[in-house]
């Protein structure tokens, strides 16, 4: 039983892998959450951004066909926001001013005589369309259209809106950089000390006359599965993570798009196998070209 358990610590390419698959998970796990992070952020930005819209005023006495057909122009434009249907609203005048009335208490129709409101389309834009000089373009596009009177939007909102969502990608990157580096450092590790213990049997190996392919192969074969293992591992503990918060937090999943999770998990799982097997093939060079006092 003995010289058994001997063989097998022997056996060429077998470090531990309980160890070496934990660290490995954790490592990927916190890359994962930090892509999870950047994912959400991405997708409540884009929904801020689309909460964002334009005003259209209308010329007055216009019929409604003639606002029908502004109506359909608008709708078909590229920088309409569709979701199932393009995202313009038409707000009449008589609706405006019951509007104005509830949220004032004031009945400016009592010493006006008349009712000074336009009947208005509100419209949604695209957040690819919304950039400041973008939307000064879609201005004057659509100020052209015959019956329109005047388009208005809170410029000063938009151009904030952007500059805070663009400072935030740029620290998201920088993190991103980072928390690369990081896990890099983390499996590189985990993989240089996992080998440690197999340093003298390279040598053994080397002394019989193994040739550097030969031995190098089972090290890289268990670190490409020992991998792919952890990116599996992380990436199932970052959906059961997903899927509890969604349970506490009211709305999270609708900020949430399955494909991006499908390619966090995968980039996760290569990011695994793709640095355990270069980790350990700078590992395995190494003790290969050392001598055996550096070995002890």
């Amino acid at each position: 039983m003995q010289e058994k358990k001997a063989r097998k610590k022997r056996k060429l390419g077998s470090y531990p892998f309980a160890s070496v698959v934990f660290s490995i998970t954790v490592a990927l796990l916190v890359l994962g959450l930090f892509g999870w992070m950047v994912l959400h952020s991405s997708r409540l930005g884009n929904r801020i951004q689309e909460s964002i819209e334009i005003q259209i005023y209308l010329n007055k006495e216009l019929s409604r066909t003639d606002i029908n057909k502004i109506h359909s122009v608008i709708s078909t434009k590229p920088y309409t926001l569709v979701k199932e249907t393009p995202q313009v609203e038409l707000i009449t005048k008589e609706e405006a001013a019951e509007q104005f009335i509830r949220d004032t208490g004031e009945d400016f129709k009592n010493f006006l005589g008349d009712n000074p409101l336009r009947d208005l389309l509100a419209v949604k834009i695209v957040a690819d369309y919304q950039p400041l000089d973008s939307l000064t373009k879609i201005k004057n596009e659509i100020e052209a259209i015959r019956g329109v009177f005047e388009v208005d939007y809170e410029e000063s909102l938009v151009d904030s809106i952007n500059t805070n969502l663009a400072r935030i990608g740029v620290i998201l990157v920088g993190i991103a950089i980072f928390s690369l580096l990081v896990v890099t450092i983390l499996i590189n590790n985990t993989i240089k000390l996992a080998l440690f213990s197999q340093r003298f049997l390279i040598r053994s190996m080397q002394l019989v006359g193994a040739t550097s392919a030969f031995i190098r192969r089972p090290f890289l074969f268990r670190s490409i599965f020992y991998g792919f293992l952890a990116g599996l591992f992380a990436s199932a503990l970052l959906y059961g993570f997903t899927m509890y918060l969604n349970t506490l937090i009211e709305g999270l999943a609708e900020l949430q798009d399955m494909r991006g999770f499908v390619i966090l998990f995968g980039l996760m799982t290569i990011m695994g196998i793709v640095v355990g097997y270069f980790s350990s093939l700078r590992a395995i060079r190494k003790y290969l070209k050392m001598s055996l006092d550096e070995l002890y």
